[in-house]
Formats: structure tokens, C-alpha cells, sequence
């Protein structure tokens, strides 16, 4: 399983089970298959497409994501691996038409060539119909049409009430809440803490998309960059990735964090801050599984009901997190990762 570094830490390009660089002229492809580890299942993680910096920068977010999925599925109780691929856009404007599909359709043979230890879904930058595409060419993708936002959502506000009620010792009513990213997740997550009484702000690059929510809500708007360091009691990122570090931990005023955000943390040394701080951070990849479980749900044909019990699951693991991180002096983080590491242990001895 890969593990999560400093922003000034050397990437360790060995760390996962299988990179796959991936090349097809006639289209111009390029893509990386990251396959984290594979003892829970099949590796399953989106693809994203979009423009990088360079190759190694793809390779480097791939082995990310893929690690963070990892994490992912083992605290979720998800029969699947960690796994993540990337399409490197080559300019600004995505492909569309017959020349977009040719480039899936390539990129489906590699998929297939990995003979199931590798299932793509929805990411940034595709569609259900891309994954689809990829099908046609031998492999397996998810691609349901439902929206994973809304149960992400769900998801990250179970564990925001869990964390609430561990740190506050109250319920989410007059509850200071601000909520940065506006997106489908930011914007359902914001909309379950007003239903419950919570008293919001809301930021977002987007300020026409900040005000509506606001007005829908009666939220307040805020600055998104100063978002992190306000004054409130909980602050739920769900937009850019590594939002708290080192250098800005002793400016966050919000007793719990807890979002939708990938890689809310940039470095271990920073949670460890933020924990000395009395701060209590919710691990990222345990409050945003609720898309993966809805994926999941759909492949075994689970109801509405059996969906919703698991996605209140996510309290649940949150809250015996946070008393396990209190009891060993250790970040919530470290604790996921422990109870993650323990999964995958116990699976590769029963193999």
C-alpha cells in the first residue's frame, strides 16, 4: 500500500503493486494505470483526464489516488483494491467526437490488457459513456449513470455529525459550519447541515455559484482562500486537495474538519500539529467514501435502504476512530491507516 508524504518528500515510484505507462500513436494516448494493491480485490479507481505538467506529474498523482483508494475500500469494508489511472491531456480543449472515443477505445485495450485487476469509473475529466467506451474493448469499467455526489455528501456529513458530537459533545443545531467548494458534494453537504440547524457560510471561486447556495440556504458568503482559518466550529473543505499544512495549522480556528476533499492533509507532520491544537481532522478517505459505496451498491444490487444504512456506516467508523486516536495519542489519520493496514493484513493471511 502506498503511503502518504510530505509535499517535500521524493515520490517513491515503487511504492504501489504495478504503474503502467500507457502509449498508442495512431491516437496520441497517453495514459498511467496505477494499481496500489490488490489484496482486498480487483484494483477499482476513476480515470481522470486532464492536462499535467509533465509525465512524472501524472505518474506521481496516479500513485496518489490509487493509494488514497486503497485506504478508501479497506476502511469502507469494499471488496476492492486501490487503483487509479490518468489520460494526460494535451492541450487545454478535451477531445470530443470520433477522435475522443478512438482514444478510449485505445486506452479500453490497455485497460483489458491488465485482465480484470483493473476496474476504471467516473473521474475528473470522464463520463459514464466514456467508461462504456472502454468496455467495448474487453475490460470491465463502472458506469452507472447515478450521480455519486449527493451520497458522498451524505456520507462526509455522517462523519461531520460524528465528529461534532465526539469533539462538541452536542448535535449539529446552532453548529458553526463553513463549507468551501460549492460543487454537487459542497453544495449537498451544505444543504444537510442547514436541514439540521447548522448556521453556514459558504465559499467558492465561483461567487455567482457561492451566492445562490447562500440564498437558498441563508448562508453567509466568505472569502474561499481565507475559508480554512475562520472562526467556526467546523470547517468542511470540498474543493482543492491539501488545504491544511505545516506552515498554516496554527491558523485554523475550527475545532473539526471534516469534508469531501481529497488529501485534506499535506503531510502526516501536519495532522500531528493540528491534533497538538486540539483540532480534530476527520481522515479524508473514511468521510468521503459514500461514491465508492454507492458504486459498489449498484454492482450487487443493494436497495435504497441497505445504501443509505451503509453510508450512516461512515459515523459510525468515525466515531470508533476518534476514540481509538484519543486512547493511543495518535491523529485520527494515523488511526485509519492502522485499522486499513490491519484489513489488508488479515485478508493476505487468509489467501
Amino acid at each position: 500500500m502506498g503511503t502518504n508524504t510530505g509535499s517535500n518528500v521524493a515520490p517513491d515510484f515503487f511504492s504501489s503493486e504495478q504503474v503502467i505507462t500507457c502509449h498508442d500513436d495512431a491516437t496520441g494516448l497517453r495514459a498511467v494505470i496505477a494499481i496500489d494493491d490488490t489484496t482486498l480485490g480487483p484494483g477499482f479507481g476513476g480515470t481522470r483526464w486532464r492536462p499535467y505538467d509533465s509525465p512524472e506529474a501524472a505518474v506521481i498523482e496516479a500513485q496518489r489516488l490509487a493509494a488514497a483508494m486503497t485506504l478508501k475500500h479497506a476502511c469502507a469494508d469494499l471488496p476492492y483494491g486501490g487503483a487509479k489511472s490518468v489520460i494526460l491531456q494535451d492541450s487545454d480543449a478535451p477531445l470530443t467526437g470520433e477522435e475522443r472515443r478512438a482514444a478510449l477505445e485505445a486506452f479500453g485495450e490497455f485497460v483489458a490488457r491488465t485482465n480484470g485487476t483493473y476496474i476504471p469509473g467516473v473521474d475528473m475529466g470522464t463520463t459514464p459513456e466514456d467508461m462504456r467506451v472502454i468496455e467495448t474493448r474487453g475490460g470491465r469499467a463502472f458506469c452507472d449513470e447515478v450521480d455519486p455526489g449527493p451520497y458522498t455528501a451524505r456520507g462526509v456529513y455522517a462523519a461531520m455529525r460524528a465528529a461534532v458530537r465526539h469533539t462538541l459533545d452536542r448535535d449539529m443545531e446552532g453548529v458553526r459550519v463553513v463549507v468551501q467548494g460549492t460543487g454537487h458534494v459542497g453544495a449537498s453537504l451544505a444543504r444537510y447541515a442547514a436541514a439540521d440547524g447548522a448556521l453556514l457560510s459558504v465559499a467558492d471561486i465561483d461567487g455567482t455559484r457561492a451566492q445562490a447556495l447562500a440564498d437558498e440556504l441563508g448562508a453567509s458568503i466568505i472569502d474561499p482562500h481565507e475559508a480554512p482559518y475562520a472562526e467556526t466550529d467546523v470547517f468542511a473543505p470540498c474543493a482543492v486537495a491539501r488545504v491544511l499544512t505545516t506552515d498554516n495549522a496554527s491558523r485554523i480556528r475550527a475545532r473539526v474538519v471534516a469534508g469531501a476533499a481529497n488529501d485534506t492533509l499535506d503531510s502526516a507532520e501536519a495532522g500531528e500539529a493540528l491534533r497538538s491544537a486540539g483540532v480534530t481532522v476527520v481522515p479524508d478517505f473514511v468521510a468521503n467514501a459514500g461514491g465508492v459505496i454507492q458504486v459498489h451498491s449498484g454492482v450487487v444490487g443493494w436497495d435504497e435502504d441497505t445504501l443509505v444504512s451503509a453510508l450512516e456506516r461512515i459515523g459510525e467508523r468515525v466515531t470508533d476512530i476518534l476514540a481509538e486516536a484519543d486512547g493511543r495519542g495518535v491523529t485520527p489519520e494515523q488511526a485509519a491507516r492502522d485499522r486499513a493496514a490491519q484489513r489488508l493484513a488479515g485478508a493476505a493471511e487468509s489467501r
